[in-house]
């Protein structure tokens, strides 16, 4: 979920006030090529042994989870490492986006893991279609990543079909229906249950409503018992909304309304422009305000604008000093 006076991620929602997500298409993220290879070790004997990861206890975290998508990781942790040292606290949630196809990034997420955190991927369907993977047909391939996932036996989180909600991916309204969407995650969220790939937390992640205000959001849902986390994507622009409530509120009255699952401002980033600075304060102090909102993912990666927030000083002093709230830096149970 996103937004600008800049050409935006997603060009044909540019000019509205909530415009939609800026997943890095499939060939444009290192992590998606990093994950086509096989992990060293991933089924290693060792791992076998181990009783797989229990994630309920990040479902609820007690601080609120910063998070953040960088150009290069989470295959190598440098530009981790290098943005930490830029706002002064290191992230404990890094994302990334991989292709339908792509096999599952166990570097990456073993990376993210053994530095404290919990790697997020954004899983994009473009190939072959909602229909072919609620049918079963793809199940050769969701076993084979589902069992990487097992093997590698640390906590993930996952987000299937992101900003389904929308019109700008073939996923979305304009290509399939909400119906196929639900059977589509289903069929995934139980193949990896009979797999055993239990140490996922699954997100569901519509786009803020407000460029789509006719689309509703129940129809999409499905159900409390194969969803974690709500994931609202939703960024910042110069000419849309400025505040917490105006930009995710519409949004999260249509969700509570059908579950109260904890809320993930799952990515998000402020358009370059005079208002940035405030973007930011809204953000950070709406996501500590809102109990109700367990953290946020901060979209720090160059695409048809720059949304790195060191490319504005004052802006990224703002990032600084809110960020450095204790409530912010949630540290994932090694076990």
């Amino acid at each position: 979920m996103i937004r600008r006076t800049v050409l935006p991620l997603c060009a044909a929602l540019m000019s509205l006030a909530a415009v939609a997500g800026c997943g890095v298409l499939g060939g444009d993220d290192p992590a998606a090529e990093a994950a086509k290879k096989p992990a060293a070790g991933s089924s290693s004997k060792a791992s076998e042994a181990q009783p797989p990861y229990d994630v309920k206890p990040l479902l609820h975290p007690d601080k609120e989870y910063f998070g953040v998508a960088l150009d290069g990781a989470p295959s190598s942790l440098k530009p981790v490492d290098a943005f930490a040292e830029t706002v002064g606290k290191k992230p404990d949630l890094v994302g990334s986006y991989s292709s339908w196809g792509d096999g599952f990034n166990a570097k990456g997420a073993q990376n993210v893991f053994g530095d404290g955190g919990l790697m997020y991927v954004s899983w994009e369907p473009f190939k072959p279609g909602l229909d072919r993977i609620a049918d079963g047909s793809q199940d050769t391939y969701i076993k084979k990543y589902a069992d990487s996932v097992r093997k590698t036996n640390v906590p993930v989180a996952i987000s299937f079909g992101h900003e389904m909600n929308g019109g700008w991916y073939p996923w979305g309204t304009k290509d399939t229906t909400p119906a196929t969407f639900v059977k589509a995650w289903r069929h995934i969220h139980d193949v990896f249950q009979e797999v055993g790939a239990t140490n996922v937390v699954w997100v569901w992640s519509p786009n803020v409503i407000n460029p789509v205000p006719s689309v509703k959001l129940k129809p999409y849902w499905p159900g409390d018992a194969y969803v974690d986390w709500v994931g609202i994507v939703g960024y910042w622009t110069q000419t849309g909304a400025h505040t917490f409530d105006t930009l995710y509120g519409p949004t999260r009255k249509q969700i509570d309304a059908f579950t109260d699952k904890p809320v993930l401002i799952s990515e998000t980033s402020s358009e370059p422009g005079e208002r940035r600075r405030a973007d930011v304060r809204a953000l950070l102090g709406g996501v500590k305000a809102d109990k109700d909102v367990i953290g946020f993912l901060w979209f720090n990666i160059p695409k048809r604008a720059d949304w790195r927030i060191q490319s504005s000083p004052l802006a990224l002093a703002e990032f600084k000093r809110l960020i450095a709230d204790d409530d912010f830096g949630f540290e994932v149970p090694r076990s």
